[in-house]
């Protein structure tokens, strides 16, 4: 092993890797894999779709400016927008 491997940063050891083979060998259990959380929560009752915008510099730093002064992300700046429109 090389001492490029880290995870975070941190180097992994052959006693980490052990240790993980161990216990996927030992096998998972599948039902509590299952109720981890996937992905964002939803915003409504329907599936949300994902959209790419293209925006200048210009339009991308304005966007930031006014999601920094408000406290917001850009897409919920975008998305008042829209609904003011």
């Amino acid at each position: 092993m090389t001492e490029r491997e880290t995870i975070n940063g941190v180097p992994v050891t052959e006693e980490q890797i052990a240790g993980w083979a161990d216990e996927a060998e030992a096998g998972y259990d599948v039902e509590a894999l299952k109720k981890r959380g996937r992905g964002r929560p939803g915003r409504g009752a329907e599936p949300s779709q994902v959209i790419a915008l293209r925006l200048t510099t210009d339009e991308i730093a304005a966007l930031d400016a006014r999601a920094e002064r408000e406290g917001k992300t850009r897409s919920e700046v975008i998305r008042e927008a829209l609904d003011a429109a």
